[in-house]
């Protein structure tokens, strides 16, 4: 046991523990896995309940999750691995590597015939830069969360359809319209999936490969990739087919062989173990057991926010960081101690997955807590959830 856990901190984690526990007993998720590390040791581990929904086999500490969008912020540390050793520059148009992307266009909602809705365009008044993707600021959008005229541009295009590969997507968003000016505007999109083509072209390889020989490797990663080996599949994690909350059918990625499109902005599947090399690499500085994956000061870098030069840039229909909270190269990032709804310390940083795991370091305190489950209606409610109950335990 760690000295952590004792007297009232060791009952603010049993706490933790009965609270999920009675979530599943409920039958609001079939069950979870959870890891605090604090000063670089983990001091609390817990998998709870059962790994499916239709299987007894309980959840385990080395199972599989799909943890969607917490591969952006490992692709976005990739890239800046191909800055730091020269390759590109943040302040570069990313048509210098993707040609396809050059002289976009922005879309216009205009009034048509009898005052229905038309899509008009305008040139855009500067490139989207290497900056933009990494920071969401790069005009583009995704198909998805909410409507526009843009969005259903996508997608009419299949733009991210599970057959499309990085180079068609390029492709496509080369003849789209962009949703934004560049650089005005923060909007969740398919900038990290550009990110996973700008490493594939640059590289020469495909991601899988780049990730795995950059990242995973060196950090000993074993379980993260974009599939599920066979013999691993017992493995695998799996929701409600309906949640039970909501009543709404849950589509989760079929990781099960290896997909055509590998997905820099969704596609990984991952451990609390795994990730949590990942995490604590970032908050160490970007070094861990003697290997250094990113410098100090670029680590830095993407764990500040970028957007606080952009007025406007918090604008949008759907500012997913939401209050307290800017966003940094791969991550948001806490710019004040209050505005925010949960609680946490200026400068820490986090991203979540559209399945239900999530993943925070707090720099201040030293602390990374990891939340793994797959509940994708229910994301939102067990992101701030777990958070509560993790800063409750915080012995000091």
């Amino acid at each position: 046991m760690s000295d952590f856990q004792t007297g009232s901190a060791s009952a603010r984690l049993d706490r933790l523990n009965q609270v999920i526990t009675s979530h599943i007993a409920d039958g609001l998720i079939p069950g979870a896995a959870m890891l605090i590390a604090r000063r670089g040791k983990i001091v609390h581990q817990q998998a709870l309940g059962r790994q499916a929904p239709n299987d007894a086999a309980p959840m385990r500490l080395d199972s599989i999750f799909r943890i969607y969008s917490m591969t952006k912020p490992i692709v976005s540390v990739a890239v800046m691995m191909l800055v730091e050793e020269g390759w590109l520059l943040l302040s570069h148009p990313v048509s210098r590597y993707l040609p396809e992307l050059a002289n976009l266009q922005v879309g216009l909602p205009l009034s048509g015939p009898e005052g229905q809705p038309a899509l008009g365009l305008a040139p855009a008044q500067r490139e989207m830069t290497v900056q933009d993707l990494l920071r969401h600021t790069a005009g583009l959008t995704y198909g998805i969360f909410g409507s526009s005229l843009v969005k259903s541009c996508y997608s009419a295009a299949g733009v991210g359809d599970p057959d499309t590969t990085n180079d068609k997507l390029i492709e496509k968003l080369g003849i789209l319209p962009l949703a934004y000016q560049p650089g005005t505007t923060w909007e969740y999109s398919r900038a990290t999936d550009v990110l996973g083509a700008l490493l594939e072209r640059l590289c020469g390889k495909p991601l899988d490969a780049v990730l795995a020989e950059r990242i995973f490797t060196p950090l000993g990663m074993r379980d993260t990739g974009f599939w599920v080996p066979i013999e691993q599949q017992h493995r695998l994690a799996e929701g409600f087919v309906i949640d039970p909350v909501t009543q709404q059918a849950a589509h989760l990625l079929n990781v099960r062989e290896r997909p055509q499109f590998l997905s820099g902005g969704g596609g990984l599947v991952s451990t609390l173990h795994d990730y949590w090399r990942f995490a604590d690499m970032l908050l160490r500085g970007g070094e861990l057991d003697g290997v250094r994956i990113l410098s100090r000061k670029l680590v830095a870098l993407m764990t500040n926010d970028h957007l606080a030069s952009l007025p406007q840039a918090k604008s949008g229909a759907s500012y997913l960081p939401g209050p307290g909270y800017g966003f940094g190269l791969g991550f948001a990032v806490r710019t004040a101690a209050g505005e925010s709804a949960i609680p946490g310390s200026v400068g820490d940083y986090h991203w979540s997955g559209l399945a239900g795991t999530y993943f925070w370091n707090d720099p201040q305190q030293q602390l990374t807590a990891i939340w793994m489950v797959q509940a994708q209606e229910q994301r939102e409610y067990y992101r701030q959830l777990f958070r509560n109950l993790v800063y409750a335990w915080l012995p000091d």
